[in-house]
């Protein structure tokens, strides 16, 4: 593979602005950083703190399926919470969500996101290139 590649979902939410969901570049997808936005761009039902991580988080893994990685690939991630009272709450959504995938994360205290949001969320994960001879 070479070049850049887009990648678009519409499991996620479509882009809003000047930018796609994902860009792979090799061996590494770099995904934007997504808010918690259904994919069919509706009001969350419940805007608590857990619904909004929750739905930010899943909008990430989907651009990841639709690039053909899995969590465990993941190697980094980056949560933006609006407080730092909800990192524990952040901590606990996400050990929920990737039980099994540890990529080094961190995640910085704002005091406020865009639209009102509560946590955004981008990651950049290692998807090999599979050659055949």
């Amino acid at each position: 593979m070479s070049g850049i590649e887009t990648i678009l979902t519409d499991t996620a939410p479509a882009p809003a602005g000047h930018y796609v969901q994902a860009v792979r570049a090799g061996d590494t997808l770099y995904i934007s950083g997504q808010l918690p936005i259904r994919a069919d761009r509706q009001p969350l039902p419940d805007a608590s703190f857990e619904t909004q991580a929750r739905q930010a988080v899943t909008n990430m893994l989907e651009i990841l399926k639709a690039a053909g990685g899995t969590p465990a690939q993941l190697a980094r991630v980056t949560a933006y919470i609006v407080g730092v009272a909800n990192w524990p709450e952040f901590n606990r959504v996400y050990a929920e969500m990737l039980p099994d995938a540890r990529p080094a994360r961190t995640v910085v205290p704002v005091p406020e996101l865009h639209y009102g949001f509560l946590v955004e969320v981008d990651a950049v994960a290692y998807l090999p290139t599979i050659t055949t001879a």
